[in-house]
């Protein structure tokens, strides 16, 4: 066999093995219809489709605009306050990505056969836009959320777009609905963005559809992160998990949420904010509620301090933008205190450190609950508390972590990971 066969040959073993990132590379390359880059028929390219490009947006602004709310009320009788205007894209797997549009937010036109309402070809993103103290308005690593929406897209055969264009549609749509619904006289707040794409077709039947929409809004949303003593969580009951190895709990898709509520629900009702979402017969500790989790520790073996939270590697759990960010910041101005490790551990494991006396300190982090420190842990009749620092009000690892993210997202502390959005005047 000729290397190029036996390169080829390795080359698909590798496909078989991960076919997610054989879908995201084939699906970007520029050979594939999905991306808008080619038409392929019977293998042979033909004329070239639209890609998803920015730069073709148009602009049909609101000619009822609304007054923004009081400060501190987000929801309208439970409904979510969106702002004036939105980002439509339509999507065709005959014709490529159409034209973006900047149009007043609305209803969507839906067929009740729609792929999205049946068959969950559904995905998003969460991101926030924020209000700073030197106020300029800012958004937090948008292109982390950009190509992790390529990737849950993909999962779901929605289709592939450079993640690019995505952030530069998310920038102009802040540029115009910015600057009157985060006013320059309310440092220090935020807005809910969320960049959606769902499955348009108009056909029963399981199949990859062949229209899609993204669109992207932009809302109001409370401020989660300071509970009164922190967060409480449940662990999940032994007939419920929240994802599984081999399964889309890596993306961010609607499939992953929707079953979980009624375990949440149910320990609401108990008086638990969330639930500790646990996996397998060892009890792994995933994620808590849909954010990530971290326990910091004194190491049974060595005494070090340790912050410890699931890893990425066996996709189990959602790559999460602040988990990445909270544990770079660690390891760059922590790491002498601190050490950081990303791996398998059970709730026994947990339970093991409280009764030794070895549990520092306990949080979780995600774009809604922001970093959120967790008070206790109830497993199975048992209490796990944490300590809640001298005010009560987080661990020092937690309130380091919560205070360096929140200088970065408010303009305290100019770095590359806030990326400023040039306002509409």
């Amino acid at each position: 066999m000729s290397p190029s066969a036996v390169a080829a040959n390795a080359h698909a073993g590798e496909s078989e093995v991960n076919l997610t990132n054989a879908a995201i590379e084939h699906r970007t390359s520029g050979t594939d219809a999905a991306n808008g880059t080619s038409n392929i028929t019977n293998g042979v390219h033909t004329k070239a489709l639209p890609k998803l490009d920015a730069s073709k947006l148009t602009y049909s602004f609101t000619k009822s605009p609304r007054e923004i709310p009081a400060p501190g009320v987000t929801s309208d009788d439970g409904n979510s306050i969106c702002t004036d205007h939105m980002v439509c894209v339509p999507w065709k797997s005959k014709s490529g990505w159409g034209t973006p549009e900047l149009k007043p937010y609305g209803p969507l036109n839906l067929m009740p056969t729609a792929s999205c309402l049946h068959y969950a070809t559904e995905c998003f993103e969460g991101m926030k836009a924020y209000r700073g103290f030197d106020g300029k308005l800012r958004l937090f690593r948008p292109d982390c959320n950009a190509a992790r929406m390529l990737m849950s897209s993909v999962r779901i055969s929605l289709p592939a777009f450079e993640p690019a264009e995505l952030e530069k549609l998310v920038l102009a749509l802040m540029a115009v609905d910015g600057p009157k619904w985060l006013p320059r006289e309310r440092p220090g707040t935020f807005i809910y963005l969320r960049p959606t794409m769902i499955g348009t077709q108009s056909a029963l039947g399981v199949q990859a559809p062949n229209e899609a929409l993204l669109y992207i809004i932009a809302t109001y949303m409370p401020i989660m992160d300071n509970p009164v003593g922190g967060m409480r969580l449940h662990t999940s009951p032994d007939d419920m998990v929240r994802a599984w190895v081999g399964g889309f709990g890596y993306a961010k898709v609607g499939a992953n949420y929707g079953p979980s509520l009624l375990a949440t629900q149910e320990a609401r009702e108990r008086g638990f904010g969330q639930i500790l979402w646990l996996y397998g017969e060892q009890g792994y500790c995933t994620e808590a509620g849909a954010s990530n989790f971290f326990v910091v520790w004194k190491d049974k073996e060595s005494g070090k301090t340790q912050v410890v939270t699931a890893p990425l590697d066996d996709r189990l759990i959602l790559d999460g933008v602040t988990r990445r960010s909270a544990l770079q910041l660690i390891r760059e101005r922590l790491s002498d205190k601190v050490e950081v490790v990303e791996r398998k551990y059970t709730i026994n494991e947990v339970m093991e450190a409280s009764n030794e006396g070895r549990l520092v300190e306990c949080f979780a982090s995600g774009t809604a609950y922001f970093v959120m420190p967790i008070s206790l842990i109830h497993h199975r009749g048992q209490d796990l508390p944490f300590p809640m620092g001298k005010a009560g009000e987080g661990g020092e690892v937690t309130l380091k972590v919560k205070g360096w993210l929140k200088d970065i997202m408010y303009g305290n502390e100019q770095h590359p990971w806030g990326v400023v959005v040039p306002e509409e005047q």
